[in-house]
């Protein structure tokens, strides 16, 4: 338990200096954040969650603290781990387990950046309907990230005793996935609306919280005259937030599926909300071009939620981690070509 809070505090201790110094030293002041700072901003992201890739691939056994056979048996055991331990080699066993937790995160993190993508096209709507600036859109994102951390910590190991006492669960999160994933096939063409003055975050927030009526630079709260309001910036923060709400609802299940070590979950899980986050200046403009990747990430719900399902007989025939980590890389790519390749007609006229 101690490793496992070493691991835990250092990660979030990482986390919060980086957001610390994103915030406060390279935006101190307000502005459209450009293609070029997008690029460098999720690139450093995506370097540091593959970076934490490699300290699991070689020192993922310092996270449990294991020190003999027996104990590394009860942890595969106890996370579900889909791997075949040697009993007369520990050290290869130990090899074994370092390279499947790795390969668990890695596949993990995908997992979530491919579903967070469709979190993008409804942060355009929302600061789009709430016609906030684009100066303002990072403060925002970044403010949004430690809401985020906080639910996706409480939803995880929530998530993670029930497996540990009720392992049927499972069966359950399989279903919701394969029927979100229907829903979503068959609601692909959809087109999506938010209502600012109706929408239930602003309703409820409007019911205990005076709101000012126009944007106040870049802060949520404003004081006049004595009496506190909140800024309408502070209500798109609670609208994000209760997006990211949402979404989690089926990207936490879909993560586990794929790995029950509920911190390989929280760390794959965080890495792939800031890389996305940044990720979003970058794909903004051009987003909707994509427009097949909504029927990829239904198809992707449904493997995920028959993999759940079906876990047993899956492992019996040899289906690994790895194997999960290709299918997913397939359809997500055979998405994103397919986009490029069939544009929508009114793109192309």
């Amino acid at each position: 338990m101690a490793n496992e809070l070493v691991f835990f505090f250092g990660f979030l201790l990482f986390i919060i200096l980086m957001l610390a110094i994103d915030l406060g030293l390279f935006n101190k002041k307000d502005h459209e954040v450009s293609f070029k700072e997008a690029a460098i901003m999720s690139s450093v992201w995506v370097a540091f969650a593959l970076a934490f890739y490699m300290i699991l691939r070689f020192w993922g056994d310092k996270l449990h603290d294991i020190q003999d056979f027996d104990h590394l048996q009860e942890v595969t055991r106890r996370h579900l781990h889909n791997i075949k331990l040697l009993p007369d080699d520990f050290a290869a066993s130990l090899e074994i387990y370092k390279k499947n937790l790795a390969l668990e995160y890695l596949t993990g993190y995908v997992v979530e950046y491919a579903l967070s993508v469709d979190n993008i096209f409804v942060m355009v709507l929302i600061f789009t309907s709430f016609g906030v600036p684009p100066k303002f859109y990072h403060r925002v994102l970044v403010w949004g990230i430690v809401g985020a951390i906080l639910l996706r910590f409480l939803f995880i190991f929530l998530g993670a005793s029930l497996i540990s006492r009720f392992e049927w669960i499972l069966y359950v999160f399989g279903i919701f996935l394969v029927y979100t994933g229907i829903t979503m096939y068959l609601n692909r063409n959809e087109e999506e609306e938010i209502d600012p003055k109706n929408h239930r975050v602003v309703r409820f927030a409007s019911r205990y919280f005076s709101v000012y009526p126009d944007f106040v630079g870049h802060t949520f709260f404003h004081k006049e005259n004595g009496k506190k309001f909140i800024t309408p910036l502070f209500l798109v923060l609670l609208v994000i937030e209760f997006t990211d709400l949402i979404f989690a609802v089926d990207s936490i299940p879909a993560i586990f599926a794929v790995t029950k070590d509920p911190y390989i979950v929280f760390f794959s899980n965080i890495f792939a909300i800031l890389g996305l986050r940044s990720m979003f200046f970058l794909l903004v403009n051009i987003i909707h071009k994509f427009h097949y990747l909504k029927v990829g990430l239904a198809f992707l719900l449904v493997f995920i939620g028959g993999k759940m399902l079906a876990h047993h007989w899956l492992e019996a025939w040899g289906f690994t981690t790895a194997h999960s980590l290709y299918v997913i890389i397939g359809i997500l790519a055979i998405s994103v070509i397919a986009s490029l390749l069939f544009p929508k007609k009114t793109e192309e006229s």
